[in-house]
């Protein structure tokens, strides 16, 4: 056996950056409740099988993406930016409702990462039955190992790159904002 045929690959590093949203909320029984309490991401991609992959995983905020302000998606920034710095793809869980606008500013600053930067999340918490967020989770993870650099959402068995995402609250989707036709 050849010296190179031996020695194991490195893994491919992704840094999971968890910033709250849908996806991960949790049910308290004594306020008849959801909230952003625990992380529950961790638990979700610790039940995947994902061979030659490191998962780091960044507990930032815990937040309904409705409740952050521009200091914290500034925190989101400078957090995945630095962990693009050091992985191989970085993954971030968002709320659905402002995903949009926390890619378009990883995309503002930075139209060229170095490695892709996947936001995603879901519809319905992953704590209640047909949930979307195991679905997006393991898609994404996926996406990181076939997109190119980039800034992207992935939901729904689709990558969809910024600029340009937006939430359809009707079709509860992301989807391309239409692009506008030139008058002229």
């Amino acid at each position: 056996m050849s010296e190179t045929a031996s020695k194991p690959h490195a893994p491919f590093r992704v840094t999971v950056v968890m910033t709250g949203g849908t996806i991960a909320k949790t049910y308290d029984p004594r306020r008849a409740a959801m909230y952003n309490a625990d992380t529950v991401i961790e638990h979700l991609i610790g039940t995947l099988r994902l061979e030659e992959t490191e998962v780091r995983f960044h507990d930032l905020l815990r937040k309904d993406s409705l409740d952050l302000d521009e200091a914290d998606r500034a925190r989101i920034v400078k957090a995945v930016l630095d962990a693009a710095e050091k992985s191989d793809a970085v993954v971030v869980v968002h709320g659905t409702d402002t995903l949009a606008e926390t890619g378009e500013a990883l995309f503002s600053a930075a139209p060229k990462p170095p490695v892709p930067i996947v936001l995603t999340g879901s519809m319905v918490p992953s704590v209640v039955g047909g949930s979307d967020g195991q679905q997006n989770v393991t898609e994404a993870l996926l996406a990181c190992r076939l997109l190119p650099p980039g800034v992207y959402a992935v939901f729904h068995g689709r990558a969809l790159a910024f600029p340009g995402v937006v939430k359809d609250r009707e079709a509860m989707t992301l989807v391309r904002r239409p692009r506008m036709e030139s008058l002229e």
